[in-house]
C-alpha cells in the first residue's frame, strides 16, 4: 500500500510526487499527461528561460521516474474514505488504497466533488496554506484550488506545500527539503 495517492500529473501532482518520493515515501501518480501545460509555452518558470509545455512535462515525468515514481496511465473513477485513509477505484476495477490523496484534477475536480468538498468556480476548493482541505489527508493542488489564478509554477508550489505537510505530519515535527551540495575534497 503507497503512502501517498496523487491524482493528475501535471506540475502540482508531479512536484508532490518529486518531493514525497526524494524523501522516501511511496508514492503513486495517476494521470494520463492530459494536463494544460501540454498547449503552454513556459516563460515564467524560475530557472527555466524558455520551455515548451509538453517537454516541461517530459522532464518533470522523467525526475519524478529517477526517485522511484511510476506514472501510471490510468483513470480514477471512484473516491472514498477507507479505514485505512482513502481507497481509489481505477477504471479497469482495481483499488488502491493510501493514508493520504493529493488532487490535481484542474478545473473538473469530480472526485473532490465525490469527497464532499466544495468546488467555486471564481475560488475554487479551499485550502489551507499546505493545500490541505478540511478532510484529514486530502490536499487540493493547482487549478483545483486557484481556477482563477493558476500558473505552472505557483502549482508546483502548492505541490511541495501538499508534500512538505504530509513529511512533517508523518514525523510529527516540521521537515524540511534541503539538499546540500557535496563537499569537495
Amino acid at each position: 500500500m503507497p503512502h501517498v495517492i496523487v491524482i493528475g500529473d501535471g506540475p502540482g501532482g508531479l512536484s508532490a510526487a518529486l518531493f514525497l518520493a526524494k524523501n522516501n515515501l511511496d508514492v503513486v501518480v495517476y494521470g494520463q499527461d492530459k494536463t494544460a501545460m501540454n498547449w503552454a509555452l513556459v516563460r515564467n518558470y524560475l530557472g527555466i528561460a524558455e520551455i515548451g509545455g509538453t517537454e516541461f512535462q517530459k522532464v518533470a515525468r522523467a525526475q519524478v521516474a529517477s526517485f522511484g515514481v511510476t506514472v501510471h496511465d490510468a483513470t480514477v473513477e471512484k473516491i472514498e474514505p477507507h479505514a485505512e485513509g482513502y481507497r481509489i477505484t481505477l477504471a479497469s476495477g482495481a483499488n488502491v488504497t493510501a493514508k493520504y490523496i493529493v488532487l490535481s484534477e484542474g478545473k473538473a475536480p469530480k472526485l473532490a466533488l465525490q469527497l464532499g468538498l466544495v468546488f467555486d468556480d471564481k475560488i475554487g476548493i479551499a485550502t489551507d496554506k499546505n493545500a490541505k482541505s478540511n478532510l484529514d489527508g486530502v490536499y487540493v493542488v493547482g487549478r483545483s484550488s486557484r481556477p482563477g489564478r493558476s500558473q505552472a509554477i505557483i502549482s508546483a508550489g502548492d505541490g511541495a506545500a501538499a508534500a512538505i505537510d504530509i513529511l512533517s505530519r508523518e514525523k510529527g515535527e516540521d521537515v524540511v527539503d534541503w539538499d546540500s551540495p557535496p563537499k569537495e575534497s
